[in-house]
Formats: structure tokens, C-alpha cells, sequence
């Protein structure tokens, strides 16, 4: 691998939000081994000169589905296609996603190690992966996918069954099934552990406000989570939802939408993160009927909708770390980079920025890692045409206002000659 010296750019620097002229950065095995103020000078290095453009971090997705691949089906896409072909659809997504900037994922339900592994060994291209493996829920729960007419009864191997479970999620009820459901994922190789605490839009049994699993329950996937050294996220709409997960030990709640001021001081006192996901309910009432998504999740969505920036308001006033996510089923994927848009009628775009990078990855405990162009962090750039301080819509377009991607220390997409 030929070492790399990046030089001529504006140097976006996420944790104070501004630009910085005048640095060079040199890039060796992978990582970011020198950020200078000035020349540096190395033989042996291939040099580019970036036009003035603007330098920063690969964006970080923390919420996806990458093998949803249907919006009809949404969680149950593997019910529906054969696994060979469903593998080739979800490599197309993640070469996609990279292209958007998107250079680390969080998949939260459906992607496996599998996957993880094929992003590392660089067979195809895409982000660093970090996956979940299949939700953990109760029976009647956001990921129990059978209908009211459905009486199957789910055994142990109801995960592994691609025509019941879809493939994303896994049921487990009483504290000895959720500890050995949290278990067997962990053997599987999974990075985090996803747990259903509240009714879901996709789901076709559990309005949005049931409460999902007893406090012994959520207590219990959170203990064997931890001692395997990893943490468990929690899919939670209300204010009620979100207080039990975090008083279970919750370190992430995604979406979160109808939380109020008191469960927001309270997520900053336990430290946790929001992931919120607003950019999937514009696009399910824009398109999910001509795509076919089911009229009762058409509905739920009209709900949640609603009250998705308020959401977003209440967590910046009480200081919750807020990270970025989007939850986009099937092929609403493709509109990723508009959260970026919808959040910054509340943030201001350097807050947007710095969740999808430094936030990013502290949920990931990737800090100094990722997110960051600091020596030592891994070589995940993006190089944007313009100040996307100034303007956001630089980062939608499907990466075209992107002139470099690198992930690794290696370009996927490079519009600059060598010197």
C-alpha cells in the first residue's frame, strides 16, 4: 500500500465546527499517520493536490437495515427473495452508501457477520460495518413480523427461519430466553445488541405506544450484553419506553420521537445517545403507498411523523449527544443524505455534521478512531466540493458533489490526478 500526502485543502474539523487552512496530512497502511501545519516532506509518497476543496471526516450512519430490500417488506425482505439474491442486493446497497460519503455504517437488525467480514476484506466495496445481528423481541413485539391471522407458534430456531422471521429480528420472552437470545448473538460475532422496547410503524401487531418486555427482561439482555463487552440499543418511541430502557442500562435509544423535556435530562444524566431517524417517516408518506407498504404502517407513520423534529428540538435544548441515523427500508435507501437537510431546520449544520462524525463515533467507541482526522484515526475521508458548513445539500446528491472518497487509506472515488 503506497503511502498518500493529501495537501492544498480546507481542513473541516467536526469537534469546533470550522475550517482550517494551511495542513498537509500523510497517509500510511490504512491510517492517518501525520496532520501538519505546513509541508511535509517524504520521497516516497503519492501527492495530491485537492483544489481548495474541503477535507473531512467519512460520515458515520448510525441507524440502517442494509438487507431490507423491499419497502413492502420492509423487515421481512428475506421472507421474500432467495439468499443468494438478496446478498448481491445488499452489496449493491452498501457500494451506495459508501458513495454517498457514507464510510461507517451501524446496521441495527438484518445484517450479520457475514457481511462485516466481506466490507473488511475489500472483496466489494463499501463502509466499515458494524452489525446487530437480529433484534430481540418479545412475542407480539416490533419484530415478531406474523399477522393477527398467523397462529404458528415460534420455536427457539424462529431466527434462523427465513419465511417467519424475515431475518431481522429473533423472539425471546422470559429472562432466561432474552439471556440466551443475547448469547447466541454474541457467539454469532455480533458488535452491539439490538432490543425492541416499544411498538414500531413496520410492525403489524403493537401500536406505537406499547410498552415491550418487563424491566427484569430488559435488565437481563442489558447484563449479558455488557459482560460480553458491548452494549445494548433500544428501538423506543415514547417518553415511557425510553425512561424504562434507560433505566435497564440502555446506552443508545434510536428514533425517540415522542420524548419529552424530563426523559431527555434524564438520557443526559445516564449518558446515552439519541439516534434519531426523521428522514425515514418523510419518505414512507412521500412514497410508501406507491411502493406498496401497508396501509396500518402507512398510518402509524402519519403519527410519528408529526412529532419527529419536536423530538429533535427538546434533545438539543437538554444537551443529549445526538447522533445520526436515517432507518430507510428497501429502496427508500437512496435518500440517505436528506436527514442531513430535515435536521438542520433545528441544528445548525454544524451540529448536523458533528453528529455523523465525532458522535458517530462515540457511539461506536470508536473515538480517536473515526470521525476525526487526527494521527492515529483510520483514513476514512470524504472530499466535498465546497463548505458544507455553509451549504449541507454538499452532502446529498449521491455523493455528487463528493471529488474524493477514501476509505482505509484507499480511494473508491478520486477525480484528482497525481502529482
Amino acid at each position: 500500500m503506497t503511502d498518500i500526502i493529501l495537501k492544498n485543502f480546507e481542513l473541516l474539523d467536526p469537534e469546533i465546527g470550522e475550517l482550517k487552512s494551511g495542513y498537509e496530512i500523510l497517509i500510511s497502511g490504512g491510517e492517518i499517520k501525520k496532520v501538519v501545519k505546513g509541508k511535509i516532506k517524504y520521497r516516497k509518497a503519492n501527492v495530491y493536490d485537492l483544489s481548495s476543496c474541503t477535507l473531512m471526516p467519512g460520515l458515520i450512519d448510525c441507524h440502517v437495515h442494509v438487507t431490507s430490500l423491499k419497502l413492502r417488506w420492509a423487515m421481512n425482505s428475506l421472507q421474500q427473495i432467495l439468499p443468494s439474491y438478496a446478498t448481491a442486493i445488499t452489496l449493491d446497497k452498501l457500494r451506495r452508501c459508501v458513495l454517498r460519503g457514507f464510510t461507517t455504517v451501524r446496521d441495527t437488525a438484518g445484517a450479520d457477520v457475514g457481511h462485516r467480514e466481506i466490507m473488511r476484506s475489500g472483496l466489494f466495496p463499501g463502509p466499515r460495518l458494524f452489525v446487530s445481528g437480529r433484534a430481540i423481541s418479545q412475542t407480539g413485539g416490533h419484530a415478531d413480523m406474523r399477522s393477527r391471522v398467523d397462529h404458528s407458534d415460534p420455536c427457539n430456531c424462529f431466527h434462523m427461519i427465513g419465511s417467519l422471521s424475515g431475518g431481522m429480528g429473533r423472539i425471546a420472552d422470559g429472562i432466561a430466553e432474552v439471556r440466551r437470545a443475547v448469547r447466541d448473538e454474541i457467539r454469532l460475532g455480533v458488535d452491539q445488541i439490538k432490543v425492541m422496547a416499544s411498538g414500531g410503524v413496520g410492525s403489524p401487531a403493537d401500536p406505537i405506544h406499547f410498552l415491550q418486555y418487563s424491566m427484569e427482561e430488559l435488565s437481563a439482555i442489558v447484563e449479558e450484553a455488557e459482560r460480553a463487552d458491548t452494549y445494548a440499543m433500544a428501538h423506543a418511541y415514547t417518553s415511557a419506553a425510553i425512561s424504562r430502557a434507560l433505566k435497564a442500562g440502555v446506552r443508545t435509544i434510536e428514533h425517540g420521537n415522542f420524548i419529552d423535556e424530563e426523559t431527555a435530562n434524564f438520557m443526559v444524566e445516564k449518558k446515552a445517545y439519541l439516534v434519531p431517524t426523521l428522514v425515514a417517516y418523510h419518505m414512507i408518506s412521500k412514497h410508501g403507498k406507491e411502493l406498496g407498504y401497508p396501509e396500518e404502517s402507512i398510518a402509524k407513520n402519519k403519527n410519528v411523523l408529526k412529532i419527529g423534529a419536536n423530538s429533535l428540538k427538546i434533545a438539543k435544548e437538554a444537551g443529549v449527544k445526538i447522533a445520526f441515523g436515517t432507518d430507510l427500508m428497501g429502496e427508500l435507501d437512496i435518500y440517505q443524505s436528506d436527514e442531513f437537510i430535515i435536521r438542520s431546520k433545528i441544528l445548525t449544520n454544524a451540529e448536523v455534521i458533528r453528529s455523523a462524525t465525532i458522535v458517530g463515533a462515540e457511539v461506536l467507541r470508536m473515538e480517536g478512531r473515526l470521525g476525526i482526522i487526527t494521527p492515529g484515526a483510520f483514513a476514512d475521508l470524504i472530499v466535498v466540493e465546497g463548505n458544507p458548513l455553509e451549504d449541507l445539500n454538499l452532502l446529498t446528491g449521491q455523493g455528487k458533489y463528493l471529488a474524493a472518497i477514501m476509505k482505509d487509506g484507499q480511494f473508491l472515488k478520486n477525480n484528482f490526478k497525481k502529482l
